[in-house]
């Protein structure tokens, strides 16, 4: 199987598949034997996933205007989303940034700054609660804990239904990305 390695400053490896193909994201450090083997050791996940995204129908492209759009509408509503639920959690946070992400939905900084993907804005409204109630328990647990889901769970207890919906037609929304 044919893969592209790009090594970063990163401490663990990890795959993407994409329709320009296979990435491997490594550490400096790891040889190229110790990558060859982890993508061996992967094969049958990534055959999977390679397949997947051929029998994917064609997904149209959004516009450089509809992103904007997105990100605007973003700006407007998630903010609004965190404000509500950082007191259910518990928790404060730092800044809120609204990006055009390609393999991300959000994100948590250990300064509690939060990250958003517009993209969100196309999901239904409860995908989004359950992206930012995710991000926002990473200010107590910053791991994916049996204890960090379980505090999820607790501010929300859809979280699987709509992480579930997220898993089974975010890929189509992600590939909507120019």
């Amino acid at each position: 199987m044919e893969y592209k390695i790009i090594r970063s400053n990163r401490k663990t490896i990890s795959i993407q598949v994409s329709e320009n193909g296979v990435i491997v994201r490594a550490p400096y450090y790891m040889s190229d034997d110790a990558i060859r083997r982890y993508v061996e050791k992967h094969s049958d996940w990534l055959s999977e996933h390679i397949r997947k995204m051929k029998d994917e129908p064609p997904v149209e492209k959004l516009s450089p205007d509809e992103i904007r759009h997105l990100a605007d509408q973003a700006m407007r509503v998630i903010p609004e989303r965190v404000k509500y639920y950082a007191p259910l959690v518990g928790v404060t946070y730092g800044r809120i940034t609204i990006r055009n992400q390609k393999t991300r939905w959000g994100s948590c900084s250990a300064k509690g700054n939060l990250n958003f993907n517009c993209l969100l804005m196309l999901a239904p409204p409860q995908v989004l609660d359950s992206v930012v109630v995710h991000e926002l328990c990473h200010r107590k647990e910053m791991n994916h804990s049996k204890a960090f889901y379980e505090e999820v769970r607790r501010v929300y207890p859809e979280y699987d239904r709509w992480n579930r919906w997220l898993k089974e037609n975010g890929n189509a929304l992600m590939r909507s990305n120019p």
